[in-house]
């Protein structure tokens, strides 16, 4: 998919308490979530009104070797607080 101008990049290692600040990760662990799905950021995006587009065939650059998908959503904000948003819903979700 070319650049969408007003849309962000959603992958799955932005939320993922498990990794390292260097491995992906852009939230701190308190808001963070372990080993969040794709399915689950999208409904998560989806609930919150950011009409996602799934894009699971896609790899991660930090980690090619893996299809961990990613999801592109409205940019309405700035992206740290659209994932952290992302993350306490699918806490919301899980019943966390």
């Amino acid at each position: 998919m070319m650049k969408d101008e007003g849309r962000l990049v959603i992958w799955p290692a932005y939320l993922d308490k498990e990794r390292t600040r260097a491995e992906g990760r852009i939230i701190s662990k308190k808001s963070a979530v372990s080993k969040p799905d794709f399915d689950e950021i999208f409904k998560a995006a989806a609930n919150l009104g950011f009409s996602p587009i799934p894009e699971k065939d896609k790899s991660y650059p930090r980690a090619w070797w893996e299809k961990s998908g990613r999801i592109m959503i409205n940019n309405t904000e700035a992206k740290n607080d659209s994932v952290r948003k992302i993350a306490a819903e699918i806490k919301k979700i899980r019943g966390n």
